[in-house]
């Protein structure tokens, strides 16, 4: 798949976000990603799964140049397709281990925010949620998503005012469970998915989906409900202003 670069080495999986520059996320990717991850939750050779990026990034979130020049179908569609993703990663039934090797804002964070553990490279990397300032209104389901690790009270904090974390800043809140020099963040990964491969296959698995229930029951939401306001404010004149500005710098450099 062109977005994506994945490594079946059983019992685990490996999937590497492959996008040129910094793994940002368009309809291509979350369409491959969802298709992956619909295979692999039925393939009986699969134990386990670790998301991984490449170089300094694990995702810099969605595509927002590409995203810009949607029009109305086809964001409607990349939304559409966005939420079904982070349903099913949240329902993922198997053992998912986020290798976050680089910066993993937005986007990317929704995504490592999915699994069941997040190690994550320390340094100059940054990860959590900055839709706000950017100007993209956050769905009720991403925000149910990262107060279930964050608390709801500190969530609301972060998200309100974009905060972005490094990875030993992002341990002490609860948003990664490791933070690890670069070199070792896929070796630990491995390390994590081996230890839940230890353990009675089907008790974990009840266990994951009883534990995440509330969770699952808060984003089932109906997509348009959810959406509404994000995809509202996508066309206000302000926001289109401030987001083409942002496009407009990102294409010069």
């Amino acid at each position: 798949m062109p977005t994506l670069i994945t490594e079946y080495r059983y019992p685990e999986v490996i999937i590497r976000l492959n996008r040129p520059k910094a793994n940002v996320i368009n309809l291509e990717m979350v369409l491959e990603l969802n298709e992956e991850i619909t295979k692999i939750k039925t393939n009986r050779d699969a134990k386990g799964i670790i998301l991984t990026g490449q170089g300094a990034f694990f995702s810099a979130g969605l595509d927002v140049v590409e995203l810009y020049s949607y029009n109305e179908k086809e964001i409607m569609e990349f939304w559409r397709a966005f939420d079904k993703l982070v349903k099913n990663l949240v329902a993922f039934p198997k053992q998912f281990v986020a290798a976050i090797n680089g910066h993993s804002p937005a986007g990317g964070c929704v995504l490592a925010l999915c699994a069941d553990y997040r190690i994550m490279a320390q340094g100059a990397y940054r990860i959590g949620l900055n839709e706000v300032p950017v100007g993209i209104v956050v769905p009720e389901t991403i925000f149910n998503i990262y107060s279930f690790w964050l608390g709801r009270a500190n969530a609301y904090r972060n998200l309100m005012e974009g905060k972005l974390f490094t990875a030993d800043e992002a341990l002490a809140i609860g948003l990664v469970d490791e933070a690890v020099d670069q070199a070792l963040v896929e070796e630990k990964a491995l390390e994590k998915l081996n230890q839940y491969f230890s353990f009675n296959r089907s008790v974990w698995k009840q266990s994951k989906l009883n534990l995440r229930r509330a969770l699952l029951n808060k984003i089932s939401g109906d997509f348009m409900t959810t959406y509404e306001h994000t995809i509202k404010e996508w066309w206000a004149p302000e926001t289109r202003e401030q987001i083409g500005k942002m496009v407009e710098g990102m294409k010069r450099k």
